[in-house]
């Protein structure tokens, strides 16, 4: 058995490199082995390692009796890989991981033994045993994965079955079932990977690359061409269809491109040629390589002809496939040229006047339906505004109050109106008395949205809100003069510029939350 293996699971600071063609190094003065990793890398872990060397006898704990033993191991696996130490025939070693089960019979853990019994042309049987350098103090590593180990140093040979056994020592003391664990593992032959590597294989050819090629020169005869190897002199070359069709022996000495002509009683275009050498240190049992019979080009005509040839073929038949896609690509251009037009010149129409939220507030004294219902009207259909008033909504003031309703609307609302009253503008005897009259005693919400006005005196920004509006001619006096700050607007003198101040904020509105504007009659009160 080679040197013995340690594997890291996570350990005080300890340097680590790999070797230039493998997956292992050896660390020099120590005798041995560690887990490879990249070249150059330095790791740390915490300390707790394994000590394996060859034990092929029973262990000495099988001889004492033992009260308390370990349980079994949770997991077992077995991989082949390639060392980075020539160690001719046996370059190709077993990975064999395990890993520990998590319970409170890990403190008596003390080693691992694995034992690897071979079955091919002979039967082999090999152990070792790997002591744990520490006493286990927890049933998982510190970053709380489970304890897994690895050992390397099983030399794999071909084709081979292999049968892996592993249990924990101290083990179960005699006459008592001991827990193990065992795996199968076949080891493929010189096609793999990992094994062509093998000199054996080497030898018998796995690194040979042929270059097989073979065309049918005529209904009887196939050429076929291939490179040939330093490994031997003499090489056999079969057609075959479903059947054998034709085969021919050629012999070369050099490493060189060589050809031969076989004979065929039958179709061959489309058959496999198998390219058999016979090496000196395989003799028939080498590998064979394999390729496809293809037609022969014209006699006489050049490759770059042929290709010409077959380039004219194709031509009118590629130009009519390119001259279809341009056509179809222009007219998809087009389409969506079309579709983004539309899409903006109706986007560009739903979105230029933006609905406006008013808030329109008007003392209890003034006209509702000779002044306040056409006022509203004017906002909605010439202003394309979405107007509030306490009239339509007495449900939501009685569920939460004046004060709360006029604080939250005057927050939603873009725009503030103070809709006062001259003569022109109060009740007369004209009026009706139902119901939503013009003298009827409503809410007067009035003084709430004056007080909420004069509390955002002090800010330029909210007093960009509140708009004043007349009709006809007006002044404001008395306790509501405060309101003279704002701007101040006559209708209908002024009604281009009071549509213009709209427009502005209708400029600063975000078209994504607008709601669709309810429109609201003053006939259905």
């Amino acid at each position: 058995m080679g040197p013995a293996q340690l594997f890291f699971e996570h350990a005080s600071l300890v340097y680590a490199f790999k070797g230039k063609d493998g997956v292992l190094s050896n660390l020099a003065n120590e005798g041995l082995w560690f887990a490879g990793i990249q070249h150059g890398t330095r790791f740390l872990s915490l300390l707790q390692t394994i000590q394996c060397g060859s034990e092929p006898g029973p262990s000495p704990e099988w001889m004492v009796r033992h009260t308390l033993t370990p349980g079994d191991l949770r997991d077992l696996r077995v991989e082949p890989i390639k060392s980075s130490v020539d160690l001719e025939d046996s370059s190709i070693l077993m990975n064999i991981s395990w890993i520990l089960r998590a319970d409170a019979s890990i403190r008596l853990l003390k080693a691992t033994k694995i034992c690897v019994m071979g079955k091919s042309h002979f039967q082999s049987c090999s152990c070792i045993r790997c002591n744990y350098t520490q006493a286990f103090h927890t049933q998982t590593r510190p970053s709380g994965g489970k304890w897994t180990f690895s050992y390397i140093g099983f030399p794999v040979e071909l084709n081979t079955v292999y049968f892996i056994g592993a249990h924990n020592i101290p083990n179960a003391n005699m006459n008592e079932d001991g827990p193990s664990m065992a795996v199968n593992f076949t080891s493929p032959g010189c096609l793999d990977h990992l094994m062509k590597y093998k000199k054996k294989c080497i030898e018998a050819g796995s690194l040979w690359k042929p270059n097989i090629t073979a065309c049918k020169k005529t209904a009887n005869t196939v050429e076929v061409n291939f490179t040939t190897s330093p490994l031997g002199d003499r090489y056999m070359a079969l057609i075959q269809n479903t059947s054998v069709i034709g085969t021919s022996y050629v012999s070369e000495k050099e490493l060189t491109r060589t050809s031969v002509v076989v004979h065929v009683t039958g179709e061959s275009e489309g058959a496999v040629v198998q390219l058999t050498p016979y090496f000196h240190t395989c003799g028939n049992d080498c590998i064979r390589q394999r390729g496809t019979v293809m037609r022969c080009p014209q006699t006489g005509v050049s490759p770059q002809d042929h290709e010409r040839s077959v380039l004219g073929g194709w031509l009118p038949l590629l130009l009519s496939a390119l001259l279809v896609a341009t056509w179809v690509l222009v007219a998809g251009i087009y389409l969506i040229w079309r579709h983004e037009r539309i899409k903006k010149t109706s986007f560009s129409t739903t979105t230029l006047l933006p609905s406006l939220k008013v808030l329109v507030v008007y003392p209890s004294e003034i006209c509702f339906h000779h002044t306040v219902c056409y006022f509203t009207e004017f906002l909605q259909n010439r202003c394309r505004s979405e107007v509030i008033l306490e009239k339509w909504q007495k449900k939501k003031i009685a569920e939460m109050g004046p004060v709360q309703w006029l604080t939250t609307q005057k927050q939603a609302a873009d725009k503030v109106i103070f809709l006062l009253s001259n003569d022109n503008t109060m009740c007369d005897g004209t009026c009706d008395k139902k119901e939503g009259g013009p003298c009827e005693n409503s809410q007067d919400l009035f003084h709430l949205a004056f007080n909420l006005f004069c509390s955002d005196l002090r800010s330029q920004t909210h007093l960009r809100k509140y708009v004043v509006v007349y009709f006809r001619e007006g002044d404001i006096k008395g306790s509501y003069s405060a309101l003279s700050v704002c701007p101040t607007y006559r209708l209908t003198k002024d009604a281009t510029d009071f549509r213009a101040e709209l427009l502005q904020a209708k400029q600063h509105v975000s078209v994504a939350r607008r709601p669709r504007a309810r429109h609201c009659s003053c006939l259905s009160l």
